[in-house]
């Protein structure tokens, strides 16, 4: 009983810090809210969905991924430009960048541009209910659950207790590649048709690698900066442990496909018909 109790205390004693521009924005309220989203995400891809489509014809969903990749890259535009406007391309600076917690319309525009950004980790939850109604099971990897749970997950507490500074570089770089990953992902759910476009795959996953490299140096800075008085630094480290997981994780891809064992340009794996081998949405994949 004294250890709930001291959890519940050290809970509400967290809250205290968090921002009070956030309050009221949706699932900012409590991370139960998500929480719940996210317990049943699991529950539905690995337990719920397979069991109803067990008896059921694979869903033939061509337009609706067509539509939904295509939404998701004009929302990374957006993204992409609001990252910019509020500060990555206007007066941050890519050493110690404070949060801006202030009400003025920069510090607000950030909060909400990563606010924007959180909210597009839930949307892309979808990427694994398409496999799911598509009878695409075996893609429905461990890492590919992990990475779609775990990125709305942390940056939940992200937008609560950091909505910008240096913290906020790899939401910037992510939007970027998400413009082409979704353009991608887009053209390959139009189907065999467009296969003659997708030549460009190998470049692509060379640019999911730079991502991960590029935001793992920028946050390496931080921990030999003296005077960087950054609050709650322990987001920091969470961005350079998670980063440098799938860095590894990607290296070694790359050396499998590209290196050791020569693939085959294109794989039938993420929610279009076809998708470049590597990190299909983020989460990486091996072909089959």
């Amino acid at each position: 009983m004294e250890l709930v109790t001291s959890v519940v205390d050290a809970y509400h004693n967290l809250m205290k810090n968090a921002d009070p521009r956030v309050d009221g924005w949706l699932f900012m309220n409590s991370p139960f809210e998500q929480g719940f989203v996210l317990i049943f995400y699991v529950y539905f891809v690995k337990n719920l969905g397979p069991r109803l489509m067990e008896n059921r014809k694979p869903f033939d969903l061509k337009n609706a991924m067509i539509i939904y990749n295509a939404s998701l890259v004009l929302f990374s535009v957006y993204l992409l430009y609001e990252f910019t406007m509020s500060g990555w391309g206007t007066s941050y600076s890519f050493g110690c960048e404070l949060v801006d917690y202030s009400n003025s319309p920069k510090g607000v525009r950030m909060a909400w541009t990563c606010y924007l950004f959180y909210f597009s980790k839930l949307i892309e939850l979808m990427d694994t209910v398409f496999f799911v109604l598509r009878k695409k099971n075996s893609q429905i990897s461990f890492l590919h659950v992990y990475h779609h749970t775990i990125m709305p997950l942390t940056w939940w507490f992200g937008v609560k207790f950091v909505a910008g500074g240096l913290g906020s570089f790899h939401g910037w770089v992510n939007s970027l590649v998400h413009i082409i990953m979704y353009t991608y992902y887009g053209l390959a759910a139009a189907g065999p048709a467009y296969r003659k476009y997708l030549w460009w795959k190998k470049y692509m996953t060379m640019l999911q690698l730079v991502q991960f490299l590029v935001v793992e140096l920028h946050i390496l800075q931080f921990f030999f900066m003296k005077d960087c008085a950054y609050s709650f630094p322990i987001f920091l480290d969470v961005i350079f442990v998670y980063g440098l997981i799938f860095l590894v994780l990607f290296f070694n891809f790359w050396y499998q496909t590209y290196t050791k064992v020569p693939r085959p340009a294109c794989s039938m794996l993420s929610n279009g018909d076809i998708q470049p081998n590597g990190l299909a949405n983020g989460a990486l994949q091996k072909d089959k």
